[in-house]
């Protein structure tokens, strides 16, 4: 039997405790983990694709079968391209679940060999989300609790350009 290979997507904007806590996970069961940052997204990221990637490559730099890649495109045709077993996602609440739901059953038409394996952070990470942490940022809060330092840092750096 091959290594078991899963990809964990999503616009990391930026990185938090909470996704981080759910890719020690995965990477506890799969051989390889790789942490696919999505380039086009409907949504308006606050860093750039490079300025995200570089900032989960040093928040992940100790996870040894951890690699960080971009994909433009459906995520299942991509998962194939990489020859994955199975998409990560992360369910931090009911409220994540019926979204997360419709996803997984969508790409399980497409691609009925890709799983999608649903991890649940720890508690205390249980309320983090991207949103969150920009809105503490612009608001010149404490982050540590929610960010790696060099992503906090960077926060501040692009929060503080803007106030001014």
């Amino acid at each position: 039997m091959g290594k078991k290979i899963a990809i964990y997507p999503g616009t990391f904007d930026p990185v938090t405790f909470g996704h981080i806590d759910v890719l020690k996970r995965a990477a506890r069961i799969f051989d390889k983990v790789i942490i696919s940052v999505s380039e086009s997204s409907s949504k308006t990221t606050l860093f750039s694709i490079d300025e995200r990637i570089n900032l989960i490559k040093n928040s992940v730099k100790n996870i040894k079968n951890v690699k960080v890649d971009k994909f433009n495109g459906l995520l299942v045709k991509y998962a194939e391209k990489k020859k994955a077993d199975a998409v990560i996602r992360g369910l931090r609440a009911i409220s994540d679940f019926e979204y997360e739901l419709q996803m997984a059953l969508t790409n399980r038409k497409i691609s009925p060999e890709i799983e999608t394996v649903f991890f649940m952070p720890n508690e205390k990470y249980s309320f983090i989300s991207s949103t969150l942490v920009k809105e503490i940022a612009a608001h010149r809060g404490n982050l540590n609790s929610f960010v790696p330092r060099a992503v906090s840092q960077k926060l501040i750096k692009k929060y503080s350009k803007s106030h001014k």
